[in-house]
């Protein structure tokens, strides 16, 4: 039987094994609404561009709603899909053949599936619009919200929940404004993460890329 004990994590264990969650989402099990803003009051602590706090987060646990977000993120997996194998000179050329890249790609299609089961979804907003600003204003909008949202996901592992990163229905961003009253002319929404208890609490650091692999000291270093 898998345990759903909530680990004692030391810092540099809840940095390590707070993963995207897809499969192992317990749907059957409620997320109360406390425990969510709990969550979100520790995310707010994240630093942000002059403190402004710009950030709003709109949170759906209606289950019809749910179903019709779920309808649009469906929508816009679908057209990214289509995308890709009709242009796909214009997205990065990688290998996913190998058995991590199936493991992943078949999570993808389980969350497209079962995203109307998670308890909760949560859409994190900031303020403003970044199609016509400078990289610079883009870069203070976005890292006032990132960090909030990374904060989000560390507190739901230390509770014992999870979630996962996307972002592919901004692709339809607009229709999704529309169903759910987001002001479109001036709030931009920045993912969409489901939210639940997770089966089991013991997950293990991430394959990644040696760091010597990936820093450069002082001067960018050709490879």
């Amino acid at each position: 039987m898998v345990s759903n004990e909530i680990p004692a994590l030391t810092p540099d264990e809840l940095l390590t094994t707070t993963r995207t969650i897809r499969k192992r989402m317990d749907f059957e099990r409620p997320v109360s609404r406390d425990v969510i803003e709990e969550c979100l009051t520790l995310a707010m602590q994240a630093p942000n561009g002059s403190n402004m706090q710009s950030w709003e987060w709109l949170l759906i646990d209606d289950a019809d709603m749910r179903c019709k977000v779920a309808d649009i993120y469906r929508a816009a997996m679908a057209d990214h899909i289509r995308e890709l194998q009709e242009h796909p000179e214009n997205y990065p050329k990688t290998d996913y053949s190998d058995e991590a890249g199936q493991r992943m790609f078949a999570a993808v299609a389980y969350l497209n599936e079962n995203l109307h089961r998670a308890p909760v979804l949560v859409i994190p907003t900031f303020g403003g619009r970044t199609e016509t600003a400078s990289v610079f204003l883009q870069a203070s909008m976005w890292g006032s919200i990132l960090p909030a949202v990374w904060n989000f996901m560390l507190a739901l592992r230390s509770r014992g929940m999870g979630s996962a990163w996307t972002t592919i229905h901004l692709n339809r961003e607009r229709e999704m404004a529309d169903l759910l009253g987001i002001p479109f002319a001036n709030r931009t929404q920045a993912g969409l993460f489901p939210v639940a208890y997770t089966l089991g609490t013991s997950f293990k650091p991430g394959r990644r890329r040696p760091v010597q692999e990936v820093v450069h000291w002082n001067r960018w270093q050709g490879r």
